[in-house]
C-alpha cells in the first residue's frame, strides 16, 4: 500500500496522540492511587492527633490545622518537582528567583512548573489557531518557535522582573530599617525584642525587610541560631549593605556589646553611599537629558531664532529673480 506524504503525517500524528493519551492515562491512575494513599494516611495522623491532645482543645485545634495544611500539601504532586523533568525546568536559579519574590513554598515551585509547561503548550496552539492558515510554512514554523520559546520564558521573566521590583525596595527600606533599630535599641530592648517588634508592628512600612524578619523570627523560635536565622536575609537579595548589617547583628547577638554605635556608624556609612548613588544617577540623567534636548529642543531654537533670516534671504533671492 503506497501513502502519500499528508497520509504519513496523519497517521504519524494520530499514533502520537495515541501515545500522548496512553501516557497520561498512565499518569492520572498513579495519581488517583497516589491519592487515595495519601488521603488514608493523612486520616490515620489526624486521628491519632485529636486523640493525642483530647485534653487540650485549643492545642488541638492548632495542631488539626498545621495538619490539615500539611494534608493539603500531601495532596499536591510535589514529587514532580524531584523528577528530572521537574529539576530540568525549575532549576537552582528558578528556585532562588521564587525564594527573591517572596514565595518560598513547594507550592509554589509547582505552580511554577505547571505554568511553565502550559504556556509552552498554549501559546503555540493560539498562535496556530488564529495565524497558521494565513501564514506561510516558513513563517508558521517561525511563530510556533517564537510561541513556544514566549510561553517558556514567560514564568522566569515575571519571577525576574518582580525579584528586581523587590530588590529595589530592600534598598529603600535599609535606612529605615537601621533607624528604627537604633530606636528600639535606644530605649532599651534587648536585639531578639527589637527584631520581633520590627517583624510584627512595622511590616507595613517594611513589606520585603519585614517578611523576611518574620521568617528570620519563626526558624529562630525552633531553635536555629541567630546566624542560621538571618543567613537567608543576609544573601538572597544580593545586597552588600545588607549583608553587613547582619553580620554586625551576628556578632553583637554572639559576643553582646553596645550597639548603637554601631549602627549609627552604619546609618552614616549607608547614607553616604546612597547620596553617592544619587550623584551618579543625576549625572547619567543630565547625559541622557542632553541628548533629548539636542533632538528635540534645538531644532525649535534653530527654527525660531535662524528662520528670519532664512526668509529674508529667500524673499531677498526672489526679489533678484524677477
Amino acid at each position: 500500500m503506497n501513502l502519500t506524504p499528508s497520509q504519513l503525517i496523519t497517521w504519524s500524528l494520530a499514533l502520537l496522540a495515541i501515545a500522548l493519551l496512553v501516557a497520561a492515562g498512565t499518569l492520572i491512575v498513579n495519581e488517583v492511587i497516589r491519592a487515595q494513599r495519601n488521603r488514608t494516611i493523612g486520616r490515620a495522623i489526624l486521628r491519632g492527633v485529636a486523640a493525642a491532645s483530647a485534653e487540650t482543645p485549643p492545642v488541638q485545634q492548632e495542631t488539626e490545622e498545621v495538619a490539615g495544611n500539611r494534608l493539603s500539601d500531601i495532596e499536591l504532586p510535589l514529587h514532580w518537582l524531584n523528577t528530572r523533568i521537574g529539576k530540568a525546568l525549575v532549576t537552582d536559579e528558578d528556585r532562588r528567583l521564587i525564594d527573591q519574590c517572596g514565595f518560598s513554598t513547594q507550592r509554589a515551585q509547582l505552580v511554577f512548573l505547571v505554568s511553565r509547561i502550559a504556556l509552552a503548550v498554549l501559546l503555540p496552539v493560539i498562535v496556530h489557531l488564529f495565524w497558521g492558515t494565513s501564514l506561510s510554512e516558513r513563517y508558521n514554523i517561525a511563530a510556533l518557535a517564537c510561541a513556544f520559546v514566549v510561553g517558556f520564558m514567560a514564568p522566569k521573566w515575571t519571577l525576574g522582573w518582580r525579584a528586581g521590583k523587590r530588590r529595589e525596595s530592600v534598598g529603600r527600606e535599609l535606612p529605615l530599617f537601621v533607624d528604627l533599630l537604633r530606636l528600639l535599641q535606644g530605649v532599651g530592648l534587648s536585639l531578639d525584642q527589637s527584631l520581633q517588634i520590627m517583624a510584627t508592628d512595622f511590616s507595613h512600612v517594611l513589606r520585603v525587610l519585614g517578611y523576611e524578619l518574620t521568617l528570620a523570627n519563626r526558624q529562630y523560635a525552633r531553635g536555629r541560631t541567630r546566624e542560621h536565622s538571618l543567613q537567608r536575609l543576609a544573601t538572597l537579595h544580593n545586597n552588600e549593605n545588607l549583608r553587613g548589617l547582619v553580620s554586625l547583628l551576628v556578632q553583637v547577638d554572639r559576643h553582646g556589646g553596645a550597639v548603637q554605635e554601631p549602627l549609627r556608624q552604619f546609618s552614616e556609612r549607608l547614607r553616604e553611599h546612597r547620596r553617592s548613588e544619587m550623584k551618579e544617577r543625576i549625572g547619567k540623567i543630565t547625559v541622557k537629558m542632553t541628548g533629548i534636548m539636542v533632538t528635540t529642543l534645538l531644532p525649535a531654537l534653530v527654527i525660531v531664532t535662524a528662520g528670519p533670516g532664512f526668509l529674508a534671504v529667500i524673499r531677498s533671492l526672489g526679489a533678484l529673480t524677477r
